[in-house]
């Protein structure tokens, strides 16, 4: 199976040059150019993630901070400040490496690849989406909202699962039912109304973007 990394720097000629460089060595690259994108493709579920440490709309260190309370895959920093405290920052953020610009691709390739050679390291991948301030989290089975954790049940939460891993699709209220009570299920799509209604009061303490839309006289989707 391919390594999977995700590239997050703001200078086109970067990106280009090491997205050519992984791709020649057989990985797949997922390339974005801001911290917000960066946070988006996380979904992708990156073997490592190469972050810049400045990009526009969300720099790499707050965008390491939000990778790290879901994931443990390997982090490098690409950098252009080398001032000890920078490096602090970075690894008490749970960066794992960091390589100052200008640096050697052949370097670079050396690092990446030890990084994957550690197994201990293919074992956190991440299994996380990230919307705005929110943070759903599918291997924890929790929601985030501005690092405020949102307790919601099991049901509760695999309807937020269900919509937030296909946003912008509209879904009847029978289909949830039947996705996720299965067709044997003892009650009735009037549950998925009540359902809505706890994740949409969870999130209000802590946002004003409810993330669930109601089409009306169709159903509901995720508008992350």
């Amino acid at each position: 199976m391919k390594n999977k990394i995700l590239l997050a720097d703001d200078e086109e000629g970067i990106v280009t040059m090491l997205k050519n460089y992984f791709e020649m060595l057989g990985c797949l690259v997922c390339s974005v150019y801001d911290g917000k994108e960066a946070l988006e493709k996380v979904a992708c579920q990156p073997d490592i993630i190469l972050l810049d440490t400045n990009m526009p709309k969300i720099d790499g260190i707050s965008v390491c901070r939000r990778i790290r309370e879901h994931a443990s895959c390997p982090i490098l920093f690409l950098t252009a400040r080398i001032k000890s405290k920078d490096k602090i920052i970075g690894f008490q953020d749970g960066e794992n490496d960091y390589i100052v610009k200008t640096f050697d691709i052949e370097e670079l390739g050396a690092r990446v690849k030890t990084h994957l050679r550690r197994k201990q390291r293919k074992q956190g991948k991440c299994a996380a989406r990230f919307f705005n301030e929110l943070a759903v989290d599918y291997l924890k089975c929790d929601v985030t909202v501005n690092n405020n954790l949102t307790p919601l049940s099991k049901k509760v939460f695999e309807v937020v699962e269900l919509l937030s891993m296909n946003p912008g699709q509209v879904f009847d209220r029978e289909r949830i039912y039947k996705t996720i009570w299965g067709i044997d299920g003892s009650g009735s799509s009037d549950t998925i109304m009540e359902h809505i209604r706890k994740i949409r009061s969870k999130l209000a303490v802590y946002t004003r973007h409810s993330y669930i839309d109601t089409v009306w006289g169709v159903g509901y989707k995720w508008s992350g």
